[in-house]
């Protein structure tokens, strides 16, 4: 059984504790590109290394893990959500159709902050970033403009590092830990990120946030020397851009 939070109870997280769904994936070619988001259950119990999942393959090392991007988690009722909004599509929308490691209830954007340290089996992960789409999921599902519409609505989940390594076992449970004080919500980063992306207090409060992976202080800080925003175009449609 999930565990699910009271209001009250989700607003800091304190005493959540619910079971993880864990997933694996190996690298395939899909469409023009190689890639592992066709992850599936784990069978057995995994080590967690720092890099991520026992197992769990990554086709592109430059945009795809590394330390503070060792895990994806996915919250399992954002499914609906895009159900709702594009109907039937080239693929179910359950769990993990996104390419995730982690899948829970109860817990998402708006309650889980940047830092938030959580038990799984013997390790112990921290959050890092949330996570920012990309084309492969237009492919997976079969919509062209699915990663656009999650950058503008924030439903894609978020990231770990791992804190401590350890061993994951099938019935491991995801439990809350620590937070600390003046945090931000995942939500809330992402808002500060893609909502306005040129504010320049915003993005000082994002640079400033030494919970937050380098990758998404370093953008800030460029942004503000800059003052222009990255392109996108290619991270959310692909090879052309478009």
């Amino acid at each position: 059984m999930h565990t699910r939070l009271s209001i009250e109870k989700m607003n800091d997280l304190t005493g959540f504790s619910g079971k993880a769904y864990l997933f694996l994936g190996e690298v395939e070619t899909i469409s023009y590109f190689e890639s592992a988001i066709n992850k599936q259950q784990m069978v057995s119990s995994a080590y967690l290394y720092t890099l991520g999942l026992e197992g769990d393959k990554c086709a592109d090392q430059r945009n795809h893990g590394g330390a503070d991007r060792a895990l994806h988690h996915f919250p399992e009722e954002h499914y609906a959500v895009w159900e709702k909004i594009y109907g039937p599509c080239a693929r179910d929308w359950i769990t993990p159709g996104m390419g995730e490691n982690i899948s829970t209830l109860g817990i998402t954007e708006e309650t889980v902050h940047i830092g938030d340290r959580f038990q799984l089996g013997e390790a112990v992960i921290e959050v890092s970033q949330p996570r920012s789409p990309c084309y492969k999921l237009n492919h997976r599902f079969g919509v062209e403009d699915i990663s656009l519409a999650m950058q503008n609505n924030g439903k894609c989940g978020w990231l770990y590092r791992v804190i401590q390594p350890g061993n994951i076992a099938l019935d491991s449970e995801l439990r809350f830990l620590e937070r600390d004080e003046n945090s931000l919500s995942a939500e809330r980063v992402y808002e500060l990120f893609f909502a306005d992306p040129l504010n320049k207090v915003n993005l000082e409060r994002l640079a400033e946030n030494t919970k937050l992976a380098e990758s998404w202080r370093k953008k800030a800080v460029q942004r503000m020397e800059s003052n222009e925003v990255e392109n996108w175009n290619f991270r959310l449609f692909g090879k052309d851009g478009t």
